[in-house]
């Protein structure tokens, strides 16, 4: 049995639908694949911090969460485990703990990438393997640290930063890479695809943003979303992993989705096409032309009929026609499942995005 020892920067809803998993599933991991998987260091800056060499038994941690909020009182109501808090925070713990991979869970910042560049990068300095669902880092600096990935001779996984537990990036850079692909178009952000289907019913825009935030699909400021920006540093990754061509979140055109008024949804509805936030590349003359803008999408098309929450991407390839893979792109559950994609592909027993030079 391998025991593959985990660190956790961060343990909000992605951690915690990691950690379910785990929870769930150690068995059939166990028999499967021959892997153990152990929570051995998490450090959160609300929740609190926790060490165990032996991990910490992933059902423990979602209990003390629900219970008590945070994870400070492991080491009391568990005496036996060997449970410490030594009160690092996420360098901290990077730097001391024993953990084989560090998986990179703080919030997503599309400035800078920091605090969460750095992060990854110290650990991968510390011959550590570095998962991230954060698209903050990697469309800003892949590049940089996939570099420093392989000079330390680790890998970085990154599958979820774009489609979440819904496979895409390995699809278009393993599976699809010999179709040659010649564009890759996609709804690459569940909220704003939620928005404009709920105008379909005759919703203004600011009835469907305020339905969209009461349920959750949207943040207090939704401009992240409806702007343009999150499905913009998606395609700065998709151009970076799948097309090998770096691009600057400057160099993507951006449109969002506040002008779009209900005559122009129901005169596409009409015209039998819907409109959508689509995000799209096409290599052009060594470069590439990117672009987040409302597109009308006719009827016929794979991606008129992806409605609701859900994302999708199409590739358009020269060998096989259009592939289109149709998934969620959020929750709490499905990334959850993207970093055990990359868990899997680190230790050999799937594919995913690995060492990509």
């Amino acid at each position: 049995m391998n025991e593959v020892r985990l660190a956790l920067v961060g343990f909000g809803n992605v951690a915690q639908g990691l950690t379910q998993i785990l929870a769930e599933s150690q068995e059939e991991f166990a028999r499967q694949y021959g892997l153990e998987f152990l929570i051995v260091a998490i450090a959160d800056p609300i929740r609190g911090t926790v060490l165990c060499r032996d991990g910490v038994p992933p059902a423990a941690l979602l209990a003390a969460v629900k219970n008590d909020g945070v994870i400070n009182g492991l080491a009391a109501q568990h005496p036996d485990w060997g449970i410490e808090h030594p009160g690092w925070d996420a360098l901290e713990m990077i730097q001391n703990s024993p953990a084989d991979v560090v998986v990179e869970l703080s919030y997503t910042n599309l400035t800078t990438g920091e605090p969460a560049t750095t992060y990854i990068a110290e650990a991968l300095r510390r011959k550590r393997h570095v998962i991230t669902t954060n698209k903050g880092p990697i469309a800003l600096h892949y590049q940089t640290l996939a570099d420093l990935a392989q000079i330390h001779g680790v890998q970085l996984g990154v599958e979820g930063t774009v489609m979440s537990g819904t496979p895409c990036l390995h699809i278009g850079r393993e599976l699809l890479a010999p179709a040659r692909i010649q564009k890759i178009a996609g709804i690459l952000n569940g909220t704003t695809n939620f928005i404009l289907t709920q105008m379909e019913t005759g919703r203004s825009y600011a009835e469907a943003l305020a339905e969209a935030q009461a349920m959750g699909y949207a943040e207090a400021d939704p401009t992240g979303d409806v702007e343009g920006f999150d499905a913009a540093a998606k395609v700065a990754i998709l151009s970076q992993l799948i097309l090998g061509i770096p691009l600057e979140m400057k160099d993507i055109e951006r449109q969002g989705i506040t002008a779009i008024t209900p005559e122009e949804i129901a005169a596409a509805r009409a015209n039998h096409s819907r409109w959508k936030l689509i995000g799209s590349l096409e290599p052009s003359d060594g470069g590439v032309r990117a672009s987040v803008k409302p597109v009308c999408v006719p009827d016929d098309h794979p991606l008129a009929q992806v409605g609701g929450v859900t994302n999708a991407i199409c590739f358009s390839t020269e060998r096989l026609g259009d592939v289109t893979v149709i998934g969620p792109g959020a929750g709490r559950m499905p990334t959850g499942y993207a970093i055990i994609q990359d868990l899997l592909a680190i230790y050999g027993q799937g594919i995913g995005i690995k060492d990509i030079d």
